[in-house]
């Protein structure tokens, strides 16, 4: 069953581009709209089961668009947000994973988009309440974390990076054509390394992973 949308881009030719796109996998874009003040009224009218939106928007074009996604999730509580931006900024990542309980929450560069495939599965994992966050957001945390990862070996390293992501142990696994057993046992590890405990829930282990390597 397709999703209802409401899209926020300031790009009339991006915005058009998503629209198309979307309906192309099944999902109806109920508004599309370029500013964030539209954002604000069009998901108090449509509500729609996930909002894709710039972070930045007029008029300011600074992050607009991000303010208004925590302003809605605040609103209306584990309100699905998939946020696009041109550059990696941790720290609207961190604003957004800090909205609500970081459930339902996508974090995506804008080059992410071309990957269609990678995009609409975003979509659809942030609608059913995951956690996304773009790889290059994740490599970013990763530099700024030199110890304890120190402490992992490069496979774990490759794992953490996956999970923080939002990736399910079966996707890690075709990721490095390993099996699903030998993943659980390097996230055991990785866990037990970082003082993290077990999450048997694998969003709540996104957000455990994520916290760990915002600190």
């Amino acid at each position: 069953m397709g999703l209802r949308v409401v899209l926020a881009e300031d790009s009339v030719l991006l915005r058009d581009g998503l629209s198309a796109l979307l309906a192309r996998f099944g999902h109806e874009v109920v508004a599309a709209v370029g500013d964030a003040d539209a954002l604000l009224a069009a998901v108090r009218e449509e509500a729609p089961d996930v909002v894709v939106t710039d972070v930045r928007m007029p008029p300011g074009f600074q992050d607009e668009g991000l303010r208004a996604a925590v302003r809605l999730r605040e609103e209306r509580p584990g309100l699905p947000v998939l946020v696009l931006s041109q550059y990696v900024q941790r720290a609207y990542a961190g604003d957004l994973l800090d909205s609500g309980d970081g459930a339902g929450v996508g974090y995506l560069l804008k080059d992410r988009v071309g990957q269609v495939e990678e995009f609409v599965a975003a979509l659809t994992e942030v609608a059913g309440g995951g956690t996304v966050v773009d790889p290059e957001v994740v490599r970013q945390l990763l530099r700024r974390r030199r110890d304890p990862l120190a402490r992992l070996t490069s496979r774990e390293r490759e794992v953490l990076a996956l999970i923080a992501e939002g990736r399910s142990n079966a996707a890690i696994a075709r990721e490095l054509v390993v099996s699903e057993a030998a993943v659980g046992k390097h996230i055991g590890s990785i866990l037990a390394k970082l003082d993290l405990p077990p999450a048997e829930d694998a969003h709540r282990r996104v957000l455990a992973v994520l916290a760990f390597l915002r600190e």
